[in-house]
């Protein structure tokens, strides 16, 4: 049907009777009155609307044009973003308009020319801040600057856990841990409605690696799932409160994730009550008539599946019967519940963009990479840079002009503009993702930081050459890199471009060597024992080169703690490749643009290590990571002392810091819990941050998130805590034992929200 055709069929549909008796136009008077009312919740506003909707405008909301392959994009006045949605403007539903935003308001490959946002650093960076309060900013700078560009729905809150170092999204999510991923996350989605626009949080579940991530099954028990991916999304979700919720390209047990009914309407829906709406991810709808029936209430982007199954052929199964009215109504509503909730029909976005403080946004960004930046070694107090040093030497990584960023549908087009771009030309990729570097230069950071010094830069193509630069140098910097990007994983968790030969020359001409390392997760490390001093820097952000400044000079002392275990080697981890890369590597199609993945062969993956991710499995098969989760040096030292556990409803835990040092900085104590004589491993059950100048002490008390040291039966369908002896551990890392102690806690179901 023509575009011009649908549009005079869908204003003739005004007229139309959709209640006995009752003319569209008295029921849409009724129901903008209820939806209007400011005394009415939401959910009494969506049904209201809902009643006065026609069959046609209820087929409008459930599915969303992909505006760059649109054929009707001219007629419906798209913008080049993620997606589209016509609303119904007789009853005030406004138009949806949706962008990528885990880490800023996306422009990947610059479809809109010349708009730029203010980008965060990598996910892996926020969640290593351990600061709530920071993942709130963000995700409030990101919806403010969203809103300003007339944007209304925002693809953000990712968390899928980190259960490989090879997953090429890790940097955009938040880490292994349950608690910490879903805390954070939750966070950051509260920033970006408290903008009164919605926020998704995605991708829901399991979505842990992107080689064949169209084709490949997860399997896991459920228990197992309850007990860690479902644990944090169910945090977020108890803590954001969500407009949306994303489903995943994979299957999960045998059905795709945006038809699975286990996931969309017995967790999602049905346990954990939520009311929002279900979304697809662009390409990850299969049916009609199973998705509809299984949960899902959206086909996004219609135009990147093999049909658009939630327009006409979900007409056609409406009148058929195979779809019941009441699914279609339930479709709509929740919808129109995620648009009320979040305050968007209430405060709808302007028509016109509108300015933005960019430098006000910068400082957020720029923060976040300060708090998330860890010092992972620092022997004989290489850092801060002493203010005597007068030459000092950078090397790689295009550190003369800006800082790495990873790829995919959260590239943010950055405020200053990319120095260093180059395009792919093969993978899935290819068609979306550009190998980056925002304009934030470490070189004249550096250089505006320590005025007295001679800092210079060589790009480190040529190992004699960088090693003979950096010899008698007061110090020598080694920018490394390891760019990802979603839709391929990291083939090795070496570095790539001879960089570790690199690293070695430069520390074999100058004992006093750092490695800065702008990566997307976790690389091995051969020369660790030769080199005093490492930085971990993540994807820092368009203010990275300030960030890694202030942090070398003494101007920020790092808080920033592991949100995931760093392997000495790819073997330590459940996996030690992604699953599916060698069929692919073999494959004549793997090398060619597009989705290469749609044409792997199914495959499944099975998650052996259950809920034990991350530093559990490490903890469970007895072996000694490179750096453990929880990690992170200061420039100062703090002492633990002084545990008292009281017991209840959940454990609470209360102890002395100390800063036993002579900066002042903040520490991260962590409190974990393990059930004793169970096979279980310790967990993550809260944390605190805190700042303190030297000598002082603080007394801190930590609640436990009950959850963590309860397990899920599958059968009573509930989180069930075992009577009997629970150990406790506070310190430092995921490794550490500073304080210890146990206690002996009855039988409980259910849990109490601390």
């Amino acid at each position: 049907m023509k575009a011009a055709t649908r549009l005079a069929l869908n204003a003739s549909l005004v007229a139309i009777v959709v209640l006995p008796g009752l003319p569209v136009v008295v029921v849409a008077k009724e129901a903008t009155k209820v939806a209007a009312s400011g005394t009415a919740n939401p959910q009494a506003r969506a049904d209201a609307l809902v009643k006065a909707m026609t069959r046609e405008e209820k087929l409008r909301l459930v599915h969303s044009y992909f505006p760059p392959l649109s054929k009707v994009s001219g007629a419906m006045g798209m913008i080049p973003s993620a997606a589209h949605m016509e609303g119904v403007p007789r009853l005030g539903i406004p138009t949806l308009r949706e962008s990528d935003a885990s880490l800023g308001v996306a422009n990947q490959i610059e479809q809109r020319k010349g708009d730029v946002a203010t980008a965060l650093p990598a996910g892996l960076a926020t969640a290593a801040t351990f600061n709530p309060e920071l993942a709130f900013r963000g995700g409030a700078m990101i919806g403010s600057e969203a809103r300003a560009k007339t944007f209304n729905v925002l693809l953000a809150g990712g968390l899928n856990l980190t259960r490989d170092p090879f997953n090429g999204r890790n940097f955009e999510y938040l880490g292994e841990d349950p608690l910490l991923a879903g805390v954070m996350a939750g966070e950051s989605i509260r920033g970006v409605e408290s903008n009164h626009i919605v926020s998704t949080i995605k991708h829901f579940a399991i979505n842990s690696q992107e080689t064949g991530r169209h084709v490949s099954d997860a399997l896991i028990g459920e228990a197992a799932l309850r007990e860690s991916d479902l644990l944090a999304f169910e945090l977020a979700i108890e803590r954001g409160k969500p407009g949306s919720v994303m489903c995943a390209y994979n299957k999960v047990n045998g059905d795709y994730a945006c038809e699975n009914d286990f996931l969309l309407n017995r967790v999602l829906k049905g346990d954990w009550g939520y009311k929002g709406w279900v979304m697809s991810d662009w390409g990850a709808v299969h049916s009609t008539v199973k998705a509809a029936l299984s949960g899902l209430d959206q086909q996004s982007g219609q135009e990147l599946d093999t049909a658009p199954f939630f327009q006409e052929p979900l007409a056609k199964a409406l009148a058929a019967g195979t779809v019941p009215e009441a699914r279609l109504n339930d479709m709509a509503r929740r919808i129109l519940y995620g648009v009320i909730a979040s305050g968007l029909i209430d405060h709808p976005v302007p028509d016109t963009a509108q300015p933005i403080d960019y430098a006000a946004h910068a400082e957020v960004a720029q923060r976040t990479a300060e708090e998330g930046i860890v010092l992972l070694k620092n022997s004989g107090a290489l850092l801060p840079v002493a203010r005597t040093a007068r030459r000092i030497v950078l090397i790689g990584a295009h550190a003369d002009v800006g800082v790495l960023s990873g790829g995919g549908s959260s590239q943010v087009r950055s405020v200053g503009g990319a120095p260093v771009e180059i395009p792919l030309t093969k993978g899935e990729a290819a068609s979306f993702a550009r190998i980056t570097w925002h304009a934030s230069s470490p070189l004249k950071a550096i250089r505006a930081a320590l005025p007295q010094a001679d800092v210079t830069y060589v790009d480190g193509g040529d190992v004699a050459a960088a090693a003979a630069a950096a010899k008698g140098a007061d110090l020598a910097i080694v920018f490394a890199w390891q760019w990802q990007t979603e839709a391929q994983d990291a083939e090795t968790l070496m570095l790539p471009d001879n960089q570790d030969a690199l690293i070695d020359a430069v520390a074999g001409a100058n004992a006093k060597t750092l490695v800065v390392l702008e990566t997307g997760g976790p690389v091995t490390m051969p020369w660790i024992d030769r080199v005093p001093a490492v930085l971990q820097a993540w994807y820092p952000g368009q203010r990275g080169g300030e960030a890694i400044a202030r942090i070398l000079v003494g101007d920020v002392n790092p808080s920033g703690r592991l949100p995931m275990t760093f392997p000495v080697r790819a073997e330590q981890a459940p996996r030690s490749a992604p699953v599916g890369l060698a069929a692919l590597k073999a494959s004549d199609a793997g090398r060619e643009a597009g989705d290469a993945t749609s044409k792997l062969a199914p495959f499944a993956i099975d998650y052996r290590e259950g809920a034990d991710v991350g530093y559990r499995w490490y903890e469970k098969t007895a072996q000694k990571p490179l750096f453990p989760f929880g990690y992170g040096q200061s420039y100062t030292s703090f002492r633990y002392a002084n545990l008292t556990v009281a017991g209840g409803a959940t454990i609470t835990v209360s102890f002395d810091v100390t800063n036993t040092g002579t900066r002042s900085g903040q520490d991260v104590p962590q409190f974990y819990v393990q059930p004793v004589d169970k096979g279980n491993a310790f967990r993550l059950a809260g944390w605190t941050k805190l700042k303190l100048a030297p000598g002082q002490t603080q007394r801190v008390t930590i609640v436990a998130e009950p959850r963590t040291f309860s397990r899920y039966d599958v059968k009573a369908r509930r989180w069930q805590r075992d009577a009997g002896k629970y150990a406790i551990a506070v310190g430092h890392s995921a490794e550490d034992r500073a304080l210890a102690g146990t206690i002996v806690l009855g039988a409980g179901s259910g849990f109490t929200k601390p």
